[in-house]
């Protein structure tokens, strides 16, 4: 078994690149770490198109013989403690991480869910993963973002969608405004979190619906505000004005699993 130890290596400056967005999107790759993520990678038979394990890594003892049997049947390559955590993200690396091909080649939306979510300049890496997280668990499968989101691939995302990422499907939209209106032909509405109403999340019934979350720092754009059928807002008892994007978006999600169960 050889067992890599140059930062040289092809196979090491290929993985090192993939932390640039650039370089993720020439070779539509991403990197995942961590025992779990690659335990889901592989049971949600993601791409998988190498696996780096850590010779001399403490932490690599904490794999299974189970897992390591399904390990097995990937292209694998062996590197040094040194090398590892040169390619790592973390600061207590347990020693094993992948290259997956990204599931972003089918662009086509489902129209048979009954809510799309929509992210409009979503910024903060922490709150794109958490949102693909929650989508998740709501049972939706798929995600549409604007161009000026948050890469959904930058390893923080990664790491905070708890395996997301392979169940959720991505599609970025080169122009929001047009795919939000072919959307609208497909007999769904739109709905904008804004401050600018008296509408609450409560008021509406979240069927055939287009949930509309915007940046941060300035909300959903004004263009896609003109364009919407109905704005909500979070009613709030105390002074705080305004929420975490992600916090937001769980509890709007949420009163549509409320409704859902309800009916």
């Amino acid at each position: 078994m050889q067992i890599i130890s140059s930062k040289e290596n092809e196979s090491i400056k290929h993985i090192k690149k993939l932390k640039d967005k650039k370089q993720r999107n020439i070779s539509n790759e991403y990197i995942i770490e961590g025992i779990k993520l690659v335990q889901e990678a592989i049971q949600e038979k993601a791409n998988i198109k190498q696996i780096v394990l850590c010779d001399d890594c403490e932490k690599t003892e904490s794999i299974s013989k189970e897992l390591m049997y399904e390990i097995a049947k990937h292209e694998c390559i062996y590197v040094t403690n040194k090398i590892f955590k040169y390619l790592s993200e973390v600061q207590a690396p347990q020693g094993i991480l992948a290259v997956i091909e990204k599931n972003n080649i089918d662009k086509d939306i489902d129209y048979t869910q009954d809510i799309i979510v929509v992210l409009d300049d979503v910024q903060d890496p922490g709150n794109l993963g958490t949102i693909l997280r929650t989508v998740d668990s709501i049972g939706m499968t798929q995600i549409l973002v604007s161009k000026g989101t948050a890469d959904a691939y930058n390893p923080k995302v990664v790491r905070s969608t708890m395996g997301a990422i392979f169940r959720v499907k991505i599609i970025e939209c080169e122009d929001l405004t047009k795919t939000i209106k072919e959307i609208k032909k497909h007999k769904f509405k739109i709905v904008v979190s804004s401050l600018q109403t008296e509408n609450s999340i409560y008021d509406i019934d979240y069927q055939k619906k287009v949930i509309v979350i915007g940046n941060e720092a300035n909300g959903v754009e004004p263009h896609l505000q003109e364009i919407a059928d109905e704005k909500i807002k979070i009613p709030m008892l105390g002074k705080t004005e305004s929420l975490n994007a992600s916090v937001a978006t769980g509890i709007i999600l949420y009163e549509y699993v409320r409704q859902k169960i309800k009916k």
